[in-house]
């Protein structure tokens, strides 16, 4: 059975170790994620602070832009962008990697609490019972201040994420 996580787009790029997971998985995409790597293409600015770093990353951009350009891809996006909450068909990266595509919809729930692109992950995360896999410090401590019932894993828990997890009456249990 395959582990499910919110995970943005970028951090799939940037973090390489998250296309070879031990185990199945999941990761669930909120689309305006998606659209985020084209403007980190587009932008001047670095996306990693290190130039050979941030090389390595805008190529593995334009690798997942491709990916997503794809025809085959890019019609299953198309249908499933066109009605708020729908998940894309199937998108396998490999044997143990399947990306779906969701067509959130930021409805500032949260408010001032977090920015869009978060909102839609915690809503998906919300709607979907899937743990959000960030690097988001702040973002982290935002959930676990605000109390909101979401479970949140750093992306250096990966492994530990995949292989055990904390369920879900773990987490809640005092």
């Amino acid at each position: 059975m395959s582990r499910r996580f919110v995970i943005e787009a970028v951090m799939v790029a940037i973090y390489g170790e998250l296309m070879a997971p031990a185990h199945p998985v999941d990761y669930l995409i909120p689309y305006t994620t998606i659209m985020e790597l084209y403007e980190m293409m587009e932008s001047p600015e670095p996306v990693m602070p290190e130039a050979e770093d941030d090389a390595h990353v805008k190529q593995k951009i334009k690798e997942m832009i491709a990916f997503f350009d794809e025809s085959f891809n890019k019609k299953k996006l198309e249908k499933a962008i066109q009605v708020p909450w729908r998940m894309s068909p199937p998108l396998p990266i490999n044997e143990n990697v399947t990306f779906y595509v969701v067509n959130a919809v930021e409805n500032a729930q949260y408010g001032e609490l977090v920015d869009p692109i978060e909102t839609e992950m915690i809503l998906t995360s919300l709607k979907e019972q899937a743990p959000i896999l960030t690097d988001q410090l702040e973002l982290m401590e935002k959930i676990i201040q605000a109390e909101v019932p979401v479970q949140v894993y750093d992306v250096y828990d990966f492994d530990f994420a995949v292989e055990q997890g904390i369920s879900a009456d773990d987490w809640i249990s005092p």
